[in-house]
């Protein structure tokens, strides 16, 4: 049997010219840092990336000398580290990198195989005007993309609301808009409170008119009962689960009736394993199973596998806002950007594992000594 016998994780920073404000924070951001994490077994490798790995350090033996392919049991412990330290979902995606490696098939084939590809959405994150903001719509129309999510943050949501009409005036009916709301979640400096029910129903209704695809975290991601009630009046879709780290917060959703589409990251709230049984769940219950990206592109591939192999979801985030928010910068750590085919699709091969190798002399330079 072929067991672990080495499990390295190594940071990489890379600086961002010029910098950007991030819908979500206002402040500059000036670099843009990967965490890998690589695993061996005999000749075999698997990596994966996305948050830190904080507290794992003097962990590793927990895995080492262990059968890769027991990922029940190493989802487990991996969710045991993560409830005392930070989220550890990396490893498990090396694991999956791995196991694919071993038995020569690609992940999308290991958890279920429903396809191979899936259609893009361009996902935007700078703050810029209503002008400004048309003008990219119509551009990322003209490159092919059929949808494109537009993030709200104004202390006026009036302000938002006003991009939204312009947008939906330059590219007619030819793409889908999707609108977050940025209100499940907050960054750390932010102390301003969320939406209210009042607020988030009418904007709600002002986005139906305006015929939007969906609204992504209109309230608190612990509002199970106001985003059934919201879901219940709205008359477009409601989106949310991207910052809920607990499995069982994302039953609650389920059992409350909370959500049309569900959008926990892989790598940021539920893990691999659990994505895809929660997938499962979402789609019996008649939603939509559309994860979360947003971060370096082995994040992006990981979604990207699980949401082709199980879920039957018409778009895939794709973090894209040119000309600061391009594929070479958020995939800098791959071999090469993530890119749509000429079909307009995201398409994965039968390569093994994620279907990339890291080159890891290309990187060297800028690892974080």
């Amino acid at each position: 049997m072929t067991t672990i016998d080495h499990i390295e994780i190594n940071h990489y920073r890379l600086p961002l010219e010029p910098p950007f404000h991030a819908s979500w924070d206002p402040r500059p951001r000036t670099h843009f840092t990967a965490t890998l994490v690589r695993l061996r077994a005999g000749d075999y490798e698997g990596v994966g990336s996305g948050d830190a790995m904080l507290g794992f350090a003097g962990q590793e033996h927990l895995f080492l000398g262990q059968d890769p392919f027991a990922i029940e049991r190493h989802v487990r412990i991996l969710d045991n580290l993560q409830f005392h330290y930070g989220r550890m979902w990396p490893l498990e995606a090396a694991l999956w990198d791995l196991m694919g490696q071993i038995s020569g098939q690609p992940v999308w084939k290991l958890l279920g195989g429903l396809r191979h590809k899936v259609k893009p959405y361009a996902s935007t994150g700078e703050r810029i005007g209503a002008d400004e903001r048309a003008e990219t719509a119509v551009h990322l129309r003209d490159m092919g993309f059929e949808a494109i999510k537009l993030r709200f943050h104004a202390e006026d949501p009036r302000h938002d609301l006003a991009i939204v009409r312009a947008v939906r005036e330059a590219v007619g009916h030819q793409m889908q808009i999707m609108v977050d709301a940025n209100q499940g979640w907050q960054m750390g400096w932010d102390s301003r409170p969320t939406w209210d029910f009042k607020t988030a129903l009418w904007m709600a209704d002002a986005l139906a008119e305006l015929d939007v695809f969906w609204l992504e975290e209109p309230l608190q991601r612990h509002d199970y009962r106001g985003l059934a009630q919201l879901r219940g009046r709205a008359k477009l879709r409601i989106a949310g689960g991207e910052g809920n780290r607990e499995y069982s917060e994302l039953e609650e959703y389920l059992r409350h009736g909370s959500l049309d589409v569900y959008q926990p990251d892989v790598m940021w709230s539920t893990g691999i394993w659990r994505g895809r049984q929660l997938a499962q769940q979402v789609q019996r219950a008649g939603a939509i199973y559309s994860p979360h990206t947003w971060g370096d592109g082995l994040v992006l591939l990981a979604n990207l596998h699980v949401t082709a192999a199980v879920s039957d979801a018409p778009y895939l985030e794709f973090p894209y806002d040119p000309p600061h928010w391009l594929p070479e910068r958020r995939d800098f750590i791959l071999p090469a950007p993530i890119l749509p085919t000429a079909d307009g699709f995201l398409t994965l091969t039968d390569q093994p594992g994620w279907g990339i190798a890291i080159d890891w002399l290309a990187l060297e330079p800028y690892r974080l000594k």
